[in-house]
């Protein structure tokens, strides 16, 4: 299988460079509050940097509609990731994509998103979520995993929990907000050998059967 790779809270050239050359799949810009926020005018800046097939993701939280609105003036992203039930409150214009976030603990909606972002209370904290309930909801939905990543536990989660894709921020820093390229490149190293590791396992067990 293979999973995707959202880097996100980049805000530097480097920072993006080395998202590329790692090969990650999503570049995340945050609009929330953050030691990583972006404006639409930088975001777009950085965005072009990358590659037609890296999809741009406008991470917010609770926006409103005038923040949609202004955020899309300046930047146009690939999806759009906030809370599940802040999509209830405005429409998404163009081509643009939700990205529905769903947390450890809180409410889940009747009927699943085909695919959902799944992390902690807190954005950004830096913590590791729930990996038993981000189990049982892969099994239902295309799942993103989030919260306290980085290359020393992706390889763990990813065998934990079978995502779609992951999702790192503060796991890939040398200091709040300072992406390091190496710990990037050591991130992507660690998903793509867990998912050969995963598939040989899966392989295994239908031989089996």
């Amino acid at each position: 299988m293979k999973i995707l790779v959202k880097i996100c809270g980049l805000t530097t050239p480097e920072a993006v460079a080395a998202t590329v050359e790692a090969g990650a799949d999503a570049a995340g810009f945050v609009f929330a509050e953050s030691v990583r926020r972006v404006t639409p005018e930088r975001a777009s800046e950085l965005a072009g940097l990358l590659p037609d097939d890296v999809a741009r993701v406008a991470v917010m939280r609770h926006p409103s509609r005038e923040d949609i609105a202004g955020m899309q003036a300046g930047f146009m992203p690939t999806f759009l990731q906030t809370d599940y039930e802040d999509f209830g409150a405005f429409e998404i214009v163009g081509p643009c994509r939700p990205l529905p976030v769903l947390r450890a603990g809180g409410p889940l909606p009747p009927k699943l998103p085909p695919t959902i972002l799944f992390e902690g209370p807190v954005s950004g904290s830096g913590e590791t979520t729930d990996w038993a309930q981000a189990a049982k909801l892969a099994r239902q939905t295309r799942l993103i995993l989030a919260g306290g990543l980085d290359p020393e536990n992706v390889g763990a989660a990813i065998d934990a929990v079978r995502p779609y894709g992951v999702d790192v921020s503060s796991g890939v820093e040398s200091a709040p907000g300072k992406k390091d390229p190496d710990r990037i490149q050591r991130f992507v190293e660690a998903v793509r050998a867990a998912e050969q590791r995963v598939d040989s396992l899966d392989r295994h067990r239908s031989t089996e059967k």
